[in-house]
């Protein structure tokens, strides 16, 4: 565990560590994208375990933008390793409250674009 300290806003909070997440494209985006969460939220494959409500840091590159979006959030969905079906093992997650700027760019980069695959999540 260490202590995560955003270049904005100081320290945060205890987290295990920064995952680093890079969407190539649109769809992909789309199908991590969890909108239906109060502040927006993302799904991170990993095989990391985690549990509910920790503290996750990540590093977010959007499709056909280089800079790296730093994010805060905490843990609002698990898909464990060895989960059934055709999930991927990872964890949803919610965004802060300041870390909107990332939801209005994900929703500018997501609209009008049709779901080819199905979503990480529901």
């Amino acid at each position: 565990m260490q202590r995560v300290v955003h270049p904005d806003r100081g320290v945060l909070s205890v987290a295990q560590k920064a995952l680093s997440l890079t969407f190539h494209d649109t769809q992909t985006l789309q199908a991590a994208y969890m909108p239906w969460l109060e502040r927006g939220g993302v799904f991170v494959p990993t095989q990391e375990r985690y549990a509910l409500g920790d503290a996750v840091y990540l590093l977010i590159t959007l499709p056909e933008d280089p800079e790296r979006l730093p994010v805060s959030g905490t843990v609002a969905w698990l898909s464990p390793p060895g989960v059934g079906g055709r999930r991927v093992p990872g964890i949803g997650v919610h965004f802060s409250d300041a870390d909107q700027r990332v939801r209005e760019l994900i929703d500018i980069q997501l609209a009008g674009v049709t779901a080819t695959r199905p979503s990480y999540t529901l």
